[in-house]
């Protein structure tokens, strides 16, 4: 056992963001496909960790302290970012990309309850290895993981959470960019990038992680001082109203009074936040928690999962690729900015929120900003999904033949 500690972990993360970078600069396959960097290195040191434990025994084991403060402070930018009078102009489409997500949630428990019947599996199983884990995450997987265990009886049922919650963390990041490509050919692009067709506008928002933004030191003890009262008042909120009628996520009330606090500044008259700033911050934080969180991945977990329930997944896998293409991308316009939000529906529909903007980066670092996406996903993959999932789950629970287990 190699134990890694806060700075050598820091150190590794940083590395393996350099080591995406160059990968996607050198290798035509990863930028024709549009794969996140931080997908690109954490991957191939998580297979290169496989080996290692494989052929020497030996197993580095990561510093995890600094991967929920890194979330955190990403849900933080994302609601400072938000203003009342974006999120009312991208109103009409957060509520029918609303519908969209809540579509995939049915079709994927349906999915996962059909094939578990087919090959012999428990249909709970079957609902575990759908919406709980894919568009649900390690969190929400742990949390049914447990009741199903406990509730009713599913063996090994939180192994299983966990272990189908990484299978589709990584395939989440892989075939947004796949999924885009095969879309982007159907649209007009922006031309960003292109020659002679360049933007002048400084990006603000979260769609060109790579561009410059100009900044002081003031300006960004400002940005991140309201980036920490976020976090502490956000933290102390969830704490405050966790196992009452409003329980929430802590990330969910750290995006929340990030909201509050920027519109309510802004209505005083006291502050304007500095957007672009903000951004910088939250592209750090992003690229950071998914060079932890690929690279820490413990890929030999995925082996404690039965051929059948490895067969499912990849169906679910499947599915969300046809479902973005063939409902997301059609239902949301048929344009540029429906490319963005099926590549971005991928991320959150396998994987979580954080993979979800970064293959949206991918994309709009190539083709061109989509500020209507880094307006509606972070929202509905960061807040609504969380509550249309729980209201999902519980009915298909209440279905007769889900009750007492199959």
């Amino acid at each position: 056992m190699l134990q890694l500690d806060f700075y050598s972990t820091l150190v590794a993360a940083s590395l393996v963001l350099l080591l995406g970078r160059g990968m996607v600069a050198r290798i035509g396959f990863l930028r024709t496909f549009n794969i996140p960097e931080p997908v690109a290195g954490g991957l191939l040191v998580a297979v290169l960790l496989l080996v290692l434990r494989l052929f020497t025994d030996v197993e580095v084991r990561f510093d995890p302290s600094l991967q929920v403060p890194l979330m955190l402070a990403f849900f933080a930018t994302i609601g400072l970012n938000a203003d009342f009078a974006s999120l009312k102009k991208g109103g009409r489409v957060l509520s029918i990309f609303l519908l969209v997500v809540t579509g995939l949630l049915v079709a994927q428990n349906a999915m996962g309850i059909v094939l578990a019947k087919v090959l012999g599996l428990d249909p709970l199983m079957g609902l575990l290895a759908g919406s709980i884990t894919l568009s649900g995450g390690h969190g929400t997987g742990a949390a049914w993981g447990a009741v199903f265990s406990e509730k009713y009886g599913v063996p090994s049922a939180s192994e299983l959470a966990i272990a189908s919650a990484t299978f589709g963390l990584i395939l989440g990041g892989l075939i947004g960019g796949p999924v885009a490509r095969f879309l982007i050919k159907r649209v007009q692009t922006p031309g960003l990038g292109q020659a002679g067709q360049a933007d002048s506008r400084l990006p603000t928002g979260f769609e060109q992680p790579n561009q410059e933004r100009l900044i002081t030191s003031f300006s960004f003890i400002e940005t991140l001082a309201l980036l920490a009262i976020s976090l502490q008042v956000g933290t102390l909120l969830s704490g405050y109203i966790q196992g009452t009628a409003f329980e929430l996520p802590t990330f969910v009330c750290v995006l929340f009074v990030g909201v509050v606090l920027r519109n309510g500044l802004s209505a005083l008259g006291w502050h304007q936040v500095f957007e672009r700033e903000v951004s910088v911050l939250g592209n750090v934080c992003l690229s950071l928690f998914l060079a932890m969180a690929l690279m820490s991945l413990k890929l030999w977990d995925l082996a404690a999962l039965a051929l059948p329930v490895f067969i499912l997944l990849a169906a679910q896998a499947l599915m969300m690729a046809l479902f973005a293409i063939f409902v997301t991308f059609r239902v949301m316009g048929s344009n540029y900015d429906a490319v963005v939000l099926a590549a971005g529906h991928c991320g959150f529909g396998l994987g979580a929120t954080p993979t979800a903007i970064a293959n949206m980066q991918a994309v709009t670092q190539r083709y061109g900003p989509s500020q209507i996406a880094f307006l509606v996903v972070p929202m509905v993959g960061a807040f609504f999904i969380d509550i249309m999932n729980a209201i999902v789950i519980k009915l298909y629970l209440a279905l007769p033949f889900m009750g007492a287990g199959g």
